[in-house]
């Protein structure tokens, strides 16, 4: 079984490039499921329910997203309605939405969770007791794919590491910038710390890099925009054994 998880996608432009690429891309790998973080699709950030409705057309069974998911109070009651729309499940109860769902294949089913960290990032529940949770709730899903959105590496290594053997593969989203550490774990979980982006080459995490420089320089308020131009679609591509649901091989993508 082949899945696709697709970097975080970064406004109009890195929507467009998501419905260039993803169709052919999908078929030249021969992708079971595809998973999209589609936290920044909105201009600016955010996600709203057209940008979310564009990348579901574009070919992801599901959506992740992460800090930024309740930043468009238009995508609550999306939230609430479309079961294949993510936000982090270590998020207070009360939020809108759900934090996993599962792929229903007819002969087989795959499990998607969405988790946030709190290294550097707001206070939520504790994601490695939330994990555990989610895989009692899920019963212990044979395929099973961790979107795990946070700041710090070590974090999202270390909690790929206690999940190693009970999840197909964790990989992590936010930071925009694809990494090269692909592994297969001791006991069969696939993982790479950073998935990257879809969106602007010439940015800065997609911004304009003339406003990135100013905010950092300056240490003065700064409205970001997206970026223009050239696109990339970054993606991690996890091989996983269709008896065992573990990973077998890890393949970091970026589409032009």
């Amino acid at each position: 079984m082949n899945i696709l998880c697709v970097g975080d996608v970064v406004g109009a432009s890195g929507c467009d490039h998501l419905r260039r690429v993803l169709p052919e891309t999908k078929r030249r790998y021969q992708v079971d499921v595809c998973v999209v973080n589609g936290e920044n699709a909105a201009e600016g950030n955010g996600l709203l329910p057209a940008a979310a409705a564009h990348i579901f057309d574009s070919g992801a069974d599901v959506i992740t997203t992460g800090n930024h998911v309740f930043r468009r109070r238009e995508l609550y009651e999306t939230l609430e309605q479309e079961p294949m729309l993510l936000r982090p499940a270590n998020y207070p109860p009360a939020a809108p939405g759900r934090g996993w769902c599962t792929v229903d294949r007819g002969r087989y089913q795959v499990t998607v969770i969405n988790l946030l960290g709190v290294t550097y990032m707001e206070p939520m529940d504790d994601p490695f007791r939330a994990l555990d949770r989610l895989l009692k709730e899920a019963e212990q899903p044979r395929f099973c794919l961790v979107d795990f959105h946070a700041e710090a590496t070590a974090e999202k290594k270390a909690l790929a590491c206690y999940a190693d053997g009970r999840v197909s593969a964790l990989y992590g989203t936010h930071t925009h910038v694809q990494t090269a550490d692909e592994q297969v774990l001791p006991n069969g979980t696939g993982f790479l710390t950073d998935v990257g982006m879809t969106g602007p080459v010439h940015s800065v995490l997609g911004i304009r890099p003339e406003l990135a420089v100013a905010k950092m320089k300056d240490r003065l308020p700064v409205r970001f925009l997206n970026a223009s131009g050239p696109c990339m679609m970054n993606a991690v591509l996890f091989t996983l054994d269709d008896t065992t649901g573990k990973t077998t091989a890890v393949e970091r993508l970026d589409i032009r």
